[in-house]
C-alpha cells in the first residue's frame, strides 16, 4: 500500500474521484485537443451525473479544460475563469453504457480542431482514458503518451517504433485500433520518457499520419 492509497492526492476539493480525477480527465481532454477549447460539451455518466455537483465534479472538469492541476487554488472559481478564457460549456446527464460510474464523455472544439474523449476516474485521483474520437484506448495520463491518427498501411508500427528507438526512449505499451483494413487507425504508445522535438517532427512527417499528440504526463504530487 502506498502513501497515496492511505491519504489520497494533493488536491482542492472533497473527493479524489470526483474532484482530482475529474480535473485530470479535463486536463487530458485539453491536451488531446492541443490548446484551450472554445466550446465544450460534457456528458456525465452514473455517479458523476448523480452526485457530481455536490462533490465539485463540474468545477473540476472545467478547471482541467483550462489547464489547471487538481491542487490549483483557482479550481473553485473554474466557471468564472472559463468565462475570462472565452470557454463556453454545457453539461448533460447521459448513459454511456457498461463503463465505470465516474465517467465523462467530453467533446471539445477550438479553432479548426475538435476532439471527443471518454475517460473514467477510478479512485485516488487516477483516471483511465478509454476512447479518443471513438477509438478504444487505455492509458492513465501519468506517463508520456504518444497518440497518432493515420491511414492504415503496412509497416506503420515499425516505422513509428523505429524512430522512437533512435530517440532512445523505451515503450511501456502500444495499442492500435482501426475502423477497417486500410481505413483510419489510431496508435497509442505509452512511453517511459518523453520524445525529443526532433523525433516528434520525424514521426509527424510520415505521410500516412494525419494527427499527432505527445502528452507530457501528469505531475505526480
Amino acid at each position: 500500500m502506498s502513501l497515496l492509497d492511505m491519504i489520497g492526492p494533493v488536491m482542492i476539493g472533497p473527493s479524489s474521484s470526483h474532484t482530482a480525477g475529474a480535473c485530470r480527465i479535463g486536463l487530458a481532454a485539453r491536451q488531446l485537443l492541443g490548446h484551450t477549447p472554445e466550446k465544450a460539451h460534457l456528458g456525465l455518466h452514473a455517479s458523476f451525473a448523480k452526485t457530481g455537483k455536490g462533490h465539485g465534479t463540474h468545477l473540476a472538469l472545467i478547471a482541467g479544460l483550462l489547464g489547471f492541476e487538481p491542487h490549483d487554488p483557482r479550481l473553485p472559481q473554474a466557471f468564472q475563469e472559463a468565462e475570462k478564457a472565452g470557454l463556453h460549456f454545457e453539461f448533460q446527464d447521459t448513459d454511456l453504457g457498461n463503463v465505470h460510474p465516474n465517467t465523462a464523455q467530453i467533446t471539445l472544439q477550438g479553432g479548426q480542431t475538435s476532439i471527443e474523449v471518454m475517460a473514467s476516474s477510478t479512485g485516488g485521483g487516477i483516471i483511465e482514458v478509454i476512447e479518443v474520437d471513438h477509438f478504444k484506448v487505455s492509458f492513465d495520463g501519468f506517463s508520456p503518451t504518444l497518440l497518432l491518427k493515420y491511414q492504415d498501411a503496412y509497416g506503420m508500427i515499425s516505422r513509428v517504433t523505429g524512430l522512437i528507438a533512435i530517440d532512445e526512449v523505451n515503450i511501456a505499451s502500444l495499442t492500435c485500433t482501426r475502423e477497417k483494413r486500410g481505413g483510419t487507425a489510431l496508435m497509442c504508445i505509452v512511453l517511459d520518457s518523453g520524445l525529443s522535438d526532433y523525433a516528434i517532427r520525424k514521426i509527424a512527417h510520415i505521410p500516412e499520419i494525419s494527427w499527432i499528440r505527445m502528452l507530457p504526463g501528469f505531475k505526480r504530487l
